[in-house]
């Protein structure tokens, strides 16, 4: 456990700050070394290395929330002071959290992006009810590196919960990682336009998403939804709006928007790529989801499936839904989808035996992610070579070179060619003869 590893500060002493301030340090160095528990994953498909240690965290806040038995949750303490968290007492603290001993989550705030670990600690106390919850999290302008500070938070959570007040570490790790909006041009209550956000992945900028994930994460992915993958696929491609429910716990469904949003990687830079992670939301954020045109979400409570305006799928679960007709011709997995499926899975289980008999360098993820960039770079090359050609004939032979079944996935490959506006000239087989 994370508490066992750092050591807390208890003794009231004259340098405590400075004390912390270098506790913190070892910390992320420490942090830093330990891939074999903690991998960084590269889902955006530019291949690009990770950050180095050296990199800028672009922290610009540092937040406790306490669920308070008269008053619910609440924004108990921050640094800085003044920043406005109005709504982030219930996003670090998920609805349904009360019912977990931990958890934790990823979130967007304005154009920021959260990473709260929540712990919900017995207590012999009638004031609180026999229960001390609290979460610890950080706001960043980038959600590239929340990762790093998974292990600090959830330490810091559990000295909350133990010694509860005591804010020096947290301090000290603020001012360890502040002042990056100053050099961006705003302020920690002037926030940018979501154009000018570099962690917003909007036009042709494809930036890279680093997660701290359970070992096997990306596996679990492919095993929970089997074949149906290909259907979040086909929306992901599409820049649809996704949103995946589940009770509590939340952070494992923060994955899989992790997930999904990697789905949609390619290495076309005259496509845009407009997909939006959102991360946990709730009912506060209905007004602002009503103006996305994409993004990929999630959340715990159930009441958004009532709320179809505000989503093109639905994922209760393993469950992929649409209230829309023209998705639902979407929503079927084709033959060409079974054969990507087995394609997947025979280079999974390639990579296995590689692993075994080669001890190779390249993992999982690595299988998983660059397997999605080749099939879109495919597809979408394709497309794009025919648009050029004198016909701009798209043949049958040309959406199987694409991964795709004529027949099956003709709606799909109408919605897309219209969404990019590529100009192609779908030819019809003549259904008189086999395919």
């Amino acid at each position: 456990m994370a508490e066992e590893k750092t050591p807390l500060l208890t003794a009231d002493v004259s340098d405590e700050y400075h004390v912390s301030r270098q506790q913190i340090r070892n910390i992320f160095k420490n942090n830093l070394c330990s891939d074999a528990t903690e991998r960084a994953i590269n889902v955006s498909g530019s291949g690009s290395p990770s950050p180095s240690a050296t990199e800028l965290d672009h922290i610009v806040c540092v937040f406790v929330v306490a669920f308070d038995t008269r008053s619910g949750n609440m924004v108990e303490w921050c640094i800085p002071e003044d920043m406005e968290l109005d709504g982030v007492e219930f996003k670090a603290m998920a609805s349904g959290s009360h019912t977990l001993n931990r958890d934790f989550v990823y979130f967007r705030k304005d154009n920021l992006y959260g990473l709260a670990c929540f712990e919900n600690m017995p207590v012999e106390s009638e004031i609180e009810r026999g229960a001390r919850m609290k979460s610890v999290g950080i706001l960043s302008t980038s959600y590239t590196l929340l990762y790093r500070h998974m292990q600090f938070l959830e330490t810091q959570v559990r000295h909350q919960l133990e010694i509860p007040g005591k804010y020096t570490q947290l301090k000290a790790f603020y001012e360890d990682k502040k002042g990056i909006l100053s050099l961006l041009g705003g302020s920690a209550n002037n926030h940018q336009s979501p154009a000018s956000t570099p962690s917003t992945p909007m036009g042709d900028i494809l930036v890279e998403m680093k997660i701290t994930h359970p070992a096997g994460c990306f596996s679990q992915f492919i095993k929970f939804f089997g074949v149906h993958i290909f259907l979040l696929w086909k929306f992901a491609l599409l820049q649809r709006r996704i949103l995946f429910f589940s009770p509590p716990p939340i952070g494992v469904v923060c994955y899989r928007v992790y997930c999904a949003c990697c789905l949609a990687n390619h290495d076309i830079d005259t496509l845009r790529h407009e997909l939006k992670p959102h991360f946990y939301i709730n009912v506060a954020d209905i007004e602002i989801l009503e103006t996305e045109m994409a993004y990929v979400a999630c959340t715990t409570e159930k009441i958004f499936e009532s709320k179809t305006k505000l989503y093109d799928i639905y994922v209760d679960n393993q469950v992929v839904k649409t209230s829309s007709p023209a998705s639902k011709d979407i929503l079927k997995v084709s033959d060409a989808d079974r054969d990507k499926y087995a394609k997947l899975n025979n280079q999974r289980s390639a990579f296995q035996f590689s692993l075994e008999e080669y001890d190779e360098d390249m993992n999982e993820e690595e299988i998983f992610t660059n397997f999605f960039v080749e099939q879109n770079n495919r597809l979408f090359q394709t497309l794009l070579d025919v648009s050029a050609s004198q016909d701009r004939q798209l043949t049958s032979e040309h959406i199987r070179s694409m991964g795709l079944d004529p027949i099956g996935d003709r709606p799909f490959l109408m919605e897309l060619v219209e969404h990019y506006g590529i100009d192609v000239v779908l030819m019809v087989d003549n259904p008189c003869c086999p395919k």
